[in-house]
């Protein structure tokens, strides 16, 4: 075993965890261990619908360690990246007595998570001069042993960068038996970068997060993916409710993911045309003081007045979002790309604004 059962939180280490009665037995011709309604459902094709669903369910945690190209042994399953955020925070922060660190502007979630936990959050601010990196050497400063998560995201959100590869190397190796270092990729699809899942072998304090919610289409269906070692997997699989995935939830996302691969590529293919059409044509509007260049599927406007732009595309049932109250982020608004008719509908609406 490593070292990174020092890190998790003394009171969760002896643990033992609820044991449902779908971990105990799912294979069976009568089921009559889970107190559930022996009649089925009497909706169509919701058969098994009164039964409890498995824990990971196994058709899709294969479907995916494939995509993402990891073991079996070193995935989890969750009801999107919000609830492997939460349970990361859960499994490695005492209340009152550990911390995370964050680099903002980024999501929101890991502040959130930590401040229900009771978990304090160091701020180390990305350097917004050199286009929002990393600022790899404050981080070490700042850094101390009550810090047992880094929450990285790449690209990054709401500023669209990708985080260097060799910084997050950099601090892995670092803050080795110290601390976990999690990367949520939730747009990495829209990226010419690979994934740094490919990493998690080399670095048993590296996390990796990835969704469906984005890329996929699938935000309705609420499936988030973490890929780490297989002992931290395990240790997740400890606290991670007894049935997170609904059954048709999960028959969804697997046809989805099975008969729809190709057209989801070329749905990607789509949104980073339109993103680059979009970065050149926004970049000319006179209120446009700075458009960022964006590996997610967005992009960030610095302008003149960030909530006169809101109004305006308010006024003509546009909804894009307001990150004035983001540090570094004064009147800035991030804009998702959308179908190339409702870019041009936009396009036509921010051309009104004076």
């Amino acid at each position: 075993m490593s070292k990174l059962i020092n890190l998790i939180r003394p009171d969760l280490r002896e643990f033992n965890p609820y044991s449902s009665a779908r971990d105990e037995a799912f294979k069976g011709r009568i089921w009559l261990n889970a107190n559930e309604s022996p009649y089925p459902c009497p909706l169509p094709n919701e058969s098994k619908i009164n039964r409890y669903p498995e824990k990971q369910p196994a058709e899709l945690k294969k479907l995916l360690a494939s995509i993402y190209k990891v073991n079996d042994n070193q995935i989890v399953l969750s009801r999107g990246s919000d609830e492997v955020i939460d349970l990361l925070t859960r499994l490695f922060c005492r209340a009152e007595q550990e911390a995370i660190m964050i680099c903002p502007p980024t999501f929101g979630m890991y502040a959130v998570c930590a401040h229900i936990q009771g978990a304090k959050v160091l701020e180390v601010p990305l350097k917004k001069a050199k286009g929002f990196t990393l600022d790899r050497a404050a981080i070490m400063s700042a850094w101390t042993p009550a810090v047992k998560i880094i929450f990285l995201c790449s690209p990054n959100n709401p500023t669209g960068n990708l985080l260097d590869q060799a910084d997050i190397v950099y601090l892995c190796q670092q803050l080795q038996d110290k601390c976990i270092v999690v990367v949520d990729e939730a747009y990495v699809e829209f990226s010419d970068l690979p994934s740094l899942a490919a990493l998690i072998n080399d670095h048993d304090n590296l996390v990796v997060l990835r969704t469906l919610s984005k890329a996929y289409g699938l935000a309705g269906a609420r499936c988030g993916v973490l890929l780490a070692q297989a002992e931290l997997v395990q240790w997740i699989l400890k606290i991670i409710p007894p049935y997170p995935f609904p059954l048709p939830a999960v028959q969804t996302i697997v046809q989805a993911l099975t008969i729809n691969r190709a057209a989801l590529q070329q749905q990607v293919a789509v949104i980073k045309s339109e993103r680059a059409r979009l970065f050149d044509i926004l970049h000319t509007l006179p209120f446009v003081v700075k458009v960022w260049p964006s590996e997610g599927n967005f992009l960030l406007l610095e302008t003149t007045n960030a909530q006169k732009v809101m109004n305006h595309c308010g006024e003509s049932g546009i909804i894009i979002r307001n990150m004035d109250n983001k540090p570094g982020l004064k009147n800035c608004v991030r804009i998702s790309i959308g179908l190339p008719a409702e870019n041009e509908q936009l396009l036509r609406v921010l051309n009104e604004i004076g």
